[in-house]
């Protein structure tokens, strides 16, 4: 996994690995460019080599898939959180401890799909629903990285699509 300290830099420049420049579009695209990768996701999902790790340290196009799925979910949560409470801070989320116990390499492919289908539906319809000064509101996770519901929106985006990449999607 990336360093997630440091993600201002993806509002800044193109990402030097999957070429994503979120500062390329407009926020209100982000619906769409959420919902086009899910639709990738269900190519990749169907690929004999779903359960294949390139290596020991990389997970799986299905491991890969789960953490989309999961990412969806936990940012739904985050982004109504951030347009209902005061600057709230988030709940830590330890991806690589979700993985081992969901068993992220167990699952069904099939399941997996639908699901994350259903939860990057979920989440783009949510920040479809997003104007005028609620772009502005602000949260914070535990590590003490601030975002607006934009710059929130576009760090996201960059999730999926660089996984995407990251399994030849």
């Amino acid at each position: 996994m990336r360093d997630t300290k440091d993600w201002t830099w993806v509002l800044r420049r193109p990402c030097p690995e999957c070429g994503l420049d979120t500062s390329s579009f407009e926020r209100h695209e982000v619906p769409a460019l959420l919902r086009d990768n899910a639709a990738s996701w269900q190519r990749v999902l169907k690929r004999a080599d779903v359960r294949v790790r390139p290596d020991d340290e990389t997970w799986s196009p299905l491991e890969y898939a789960c953490h989309v799925r999961d990412a969806c979910r936990i940012f739904r949560d985050r982004l109504a959180l951030m347009l209902t409470a005061p600057a709230p801070e988030f709940p830590n989320w330890d991806q690589d401890k979700t993985a081992v116990e969901d068993r992220y390499s167990e699952q069904d492919p099939e399941r997996v799909a639908a699901a994350l289908a259903d939860a990057a539906a979920a989440l783009a319809d949510d920040f479809a629903a997003v104007s005028g000064p609620a772009w502005e509101r602000t949260g914070s996770r535990s590590d003490g990285s601030h975002f607006t519901v934009e710059t929130f929106a576009r760090y996201f985006i960059h999730d999926p699509v660089h996984h995407l990449h990251d399994v030849r999607g």
